[in-house]
């Protein structure tokens, strides 16, 4: 691992913890993130939820001000957690803390006990607070906080259930998109099983209208009685390495066995979910999950001419990288470059050699190391302009596409498509040269010369 010595980031590629962690609770049931803030910190991060998933998002502020930020801004929370309960009767409350907040010193679970106190008839309203400072961190990380915070506070300690239902938990990280979660949840109900999925941005940012003409809260997502359950599932399934601490409380609470993935692209990583779905239910692979590898295995003989050996520079968050990476390696890919946003020991494992920097530094080792194309979020179009690379959208924030939230990447069909829009990629930056005319050919100046020449030498 190796790390930038900028005195700044120059073309920044990290997105913040406040806005991983109101991700995470965009993905409950009848929830109402809040960032303990200003009013800029709130608006700048639903700008980017926005352009994401064109759709609008709930997002509330504690608006911190100059006399707040000097003088303590805890009734600032009561007063927002008492706005918010009147007006919306939300089921749960995520309460995040950005920056501003964490600089100014704020205790945020003594100002939750103090809004107890204060409006004990908001009783039936869970809030769970979560401490995500900005100046750490990236959107990973404030995610993976959100949902330990959400197993501490909903889900209650208690011995497995002797008679599990035939479900099993998902614990499904941020560099899921909620085409992930669809497909990761039709890969566990072909096994004959349910799934509960944490947080479950499948069901509420999957871009779908309803009946109503605006709702405050969020619609879909997991429910605080499905949370409340999770300790009567057969097994756990955890999906990024970043959700290894929730991981662990969840399974000292409930006493569930679970299983974790590094990720879930590339026939290795799919093979081993799919033996695991096969062990917890107890039946066969089914035929159409065959069918689903097979599709992947001759995707991979059509693409290897094109991925063998090709050089590809990556940008994003830990899970990411360590999911993309040897996926692209199974294909004889050459992983040039690999940047992160943050230190994480568990990219080591799976990449010998990556930096943590930013967009600036991703420029400078693609030219250094001969890549011929970019894979990261649309903050690196730029970046791939100016070195005249193509660039595979990937990660968060994607808003110069359509369609980026509903992309499937995990499973054997999210692989087999990933692999065919790299090798069309590949195909189109190496057959870019012009094509070769004869100095013969027709309507070309020297051609009709020549042509008139020999027309006059045939007439003597």
């Amino acid at each position: 691992m190796s790390a930038s010595v900028k005195p700044l980031s120059v073309s920044p590629l990290k997105t913040s913890q406040p806005l991983g962690a109101a991700l995470a609770f965009l993905g409950l049931e009848r929830a109402m993130p809040l960032l303990h803030g200003s009013q800029g910190c709130t608006a700048f991060g639903k700008t980017f939820l926005v352009r994401h998933f064109r759709e609008p998002i709930p997002l509330q502020t504690t608006a911190m001000e100059q006399v707040s930020t000097i003088m303590g801004a805890d009734a600032n929370v009561v007063e927002a957690l008492r706005a918010i309960c009147d007006k919306n009767r939300p089921a749960v409350v995520g309460l995040a803390t950005t920056g501003l907040s964490e600089t100014q010193g704020v205790d945020i679970h003594r100002a939750v006990r103090e809004f107890r106190d204060a409006h004990p008839e908001f009783a039936d309203v869970a809030v769970v607070a979560v401490n995500t400072p900005d100046f750490v961190g990236c959107l990973e990380t404030g995610f993976a906080a959100a949902v330990e915070a959400i197993v501490e506070n909903l889900v209650p300690v208690r011995g497995r259930s002797a008679t599990p239902a035939r479900r099993v938990n998902v614990l499904a990280s941020a560099m899921l998109t909620p085409g992930d979660v669809e497909a990761i949840r039709e890969w566990v109900e072909a096994f004959g099983l349910e799934a509960t999925v944490l947080p479950d941005l499948g069901d509420s940012l999957d871009g779908h209208l309803i009946a109503e003409e605006f709702s405050p809260l969020t619609v879909g997502g997991t429910s605080c009685a499905e949370i409340a359950a999770m300790g009567d599932a057969m097994a756990t399934l955890v999906v990024g390495a970043s959700l290894e601490r929730a991981a662990d409380k969840l399974k000292a609470r409930t006493g569930v066995p679970d299983y974790r993935f590094a990720g879930l692209m590339g026939l290795e990583a799919c093979d081993a979910f799919t033996d695991t779905l096969a062990r917890i239910s107890g039946q066969a692979v089914p035929r159409r999950v065959e069918r689903w590898r097979d599709q992947l295995r001759d995707a991979m003989v059509d693409s290897h001419f094109m991925l063998g050996f090709a050089p590809i520079a990556l940008a994003g968050d830990p899970d990411w990288l360590a999911m993309f990476a040897p996926f692209l390696r199974g294909m004889g890919a050459d992983i040039t470059a690999a940047v992160s946003p943050v230190r994480a020991d568990h990219i080591a494992d799976t990449l010998a050699e990556f930096t943590v920097g930013d967009l600036e530094d991703l420029e400078r080792l693609a030219v250094e190391r001969g890549a011929e194309l970019i894979v990261a979020s649309s903050h690196a179009v730029e970046s791939a302009q100016r070195l005249g690379l193509p660039l595979l959208r990937a990660g968060f924030p994607q808003y110069d596409r359509l369609g980026g939230h509903a992309r499937r990447w995990v499973g054997y069909r999210g692989s087999r498509q990933a692999l065919f829009d790299i090798a069309n990629l590949l195909l189109a930056k190496n057959h870019d040269a012009k094509p070769y005319r004869s100095l013969y050919w027709r309507d070309t100046p020297r051609a009709n010369e020549a042509g008139a020449a020999a027309q006059a030498a045939a007439a003597r």
